[in-house]
């Protein structure tokens, strides 16, 4: 073992929060089995520079740990594992469905090279209670995974499977236990969290599920939810926006674009019109509600005309935190097919997309300047706290609190990363 090998299996994530949820999952599963002198990378294949930075990432891992075990996993291996397999770096590979059972860690068995069962083929999706998740202050819980969808220019369905949902009463147990361990913040994470409980008995959905999971859980203090589709939004889930104080007031949309016609070869299943009257709706229950969204730039067909449409939509949704993807053609998808753009362009609209972003940013730190805002302690250092709003805005205090814990601050200025805030006693 060299000095830079860990003495116990240490997971490399990339990707989604659903990522960080099941890598905290194979690490408590491999640890259980001993398995030592291993690094795990989960991968992710959103995008071509997703995959790509996880291949450098295996072969620094390698020059640096040459005795170690390397073991790939993942939405990029599950859909191409041969990929990996061919990297004389890579010890084994495991698919999606494998990577969360304990036998593919186990000691003393004869393990495939390469595990990748049919993701097409798994039906349920089995619980997991785990006890944290090391270094973080928030923590993340399964509800859903898997897409029924299938957007023109998204390979998840085919590294997830189709949707399939945890139980209630499995997510209010992982929860309690959370909860009891000191996490006073949840996400709860999934594929496509809109489409939650339609495989179960009785079709409850999501803002019924969280209703039950807040009157099980009263001592939670804080639930955030990931990805949301504006079109699968159920009455519950719209009432707990409008009464829960308990549930943030950030929602996170996956939008992707604000032209309909790029929409619709998309294949998504929503309208501009769709996402501003979501929008709309929400900050009128909510008027401190902030906006999310994931953007794709430079999609093939796209016009000038066609982007300046999802510029506007940031305006016109008031739109504030924007995760913006440069497009890059996924390996058999409908989209790669289509008349691609040119790089530069993809690039420009990208750039010109982030730069809309950060204004949006700006314009909401300036309007928080002078407020008393509550924020979860990620992290301290350098009589320095840090940690993110119930907005979910980035915030440095100065001074010293417990990490995992809630405190408030007044806002004071702000920087283009973050706002800076000094503590009110409470």
């Amino acid at each position: 073992m060299t000095k830079n090998t860990p003495p116990t299996p240490e997971v490399i994530t990339f990707g989604c929060r659903l990522n960080t949820y099941e890598s905290q999952v194979m690490k408590d599963l491999a640890s259980q089995a001993g398995l030592n002198n291993a690094f795990i990378i989960n991968t992710c294949a959103v995008t071509a520079e997703a995959e790509r930075q996880a291949r450098q990432t295996i072969r620094r891992l390698r020059r640096e740990n040459p005795e170690a075990e390397i073991i790939v996993t993942g939405c990029a291996s599950q859909i191409n594992p041969k990929k990996f397999a061919d990297m004389p770096e890579v010890s084994r590979v495991i698919g999606n469905d494998e990577k969360m059972r304990p036998e593919s860690y186990a000691l003393n068995v004869e393990h495939d090279r390469v595990l990748v069962n049919d993701i097409m083929s798994v039906t349920e999706t089995a619980a997991h209670l785990i006890s944290g998740f090391e270094g973080k202050a928030r923590a993340f819980v399964q509800i859903q995974n898997g897409c029924d969808h299938r957007c023109t220019f998204c390979t998840i369905p085919y590294g997830r499977g189709n949707s399939r949902s945890v139980p209630i009463g499995e997510i209010v147990q992982q929860i309690k236990i959370l909860v009891h361990n000191g996490y006073p913040e949840i996400a709860l994470t999934g594929v496509d969290i809109t489409a939650y409980g339609a495989d179960l008995p009785g079709k409850p959905s999501l803002g019924q599920m969280i209703r039950r999971l807040l009157n099980l859980v009263p001592e939670l203090q804080r639930l955030r939810l990931s990805s949301l589709d504006p079109v699968e939004m159920d009455e519950d889930l719209w009432q707990l926006i409008a009464t829960e104080p308990r549930l943030l007031p950030h929602l996170h949309m996956s939008l992707q674009a604000g032209d309909n016609m790029i929409l619709k070869r998309m294949k998504r299943r929503h309208l501009r019109e769709d996402a501003i009257g979501f929008c709309k709706k929400a900050r009128a229950l909510r008027p401190d509600c902030v906006f999310g969204v994931d953007l794709i730039a430079g999609f093939p067909t796209e016009t000038e005309e066609m982007f300046e449409n999802t510029l506007k939509i940031v305006d016109e949704c008031d739109l504030t935190f924007l995760h913006v993807f440069p497009y890059s053609p996924r390996p058999g998808t409908p989209a790669a097919r289509m008349p691609q753009l040119q790089p530069n362009v993809i690039k420009d609209r990208a750039a010109r997309l982030r730069a809309k972003g950060s204004q949006a940013v700006e314009k909401h730190f300036q309007s928080m300047v002078g407020k008393i805002v509550t924020f979860l302690v990620e992290s301290c250092e350098d009589n320095h706290i840090h940690g993110k709003t119930d907005q979910f805005a980035p915030i440095t205090v100065s001074g010293n609190a417990t990490i995992a814990s809630i405190a408030k601050a007044k806002v004071i200025s702000y920087t283009q990363d973050n706002l800076i805030a000094t503590l009110v006693n409470t």
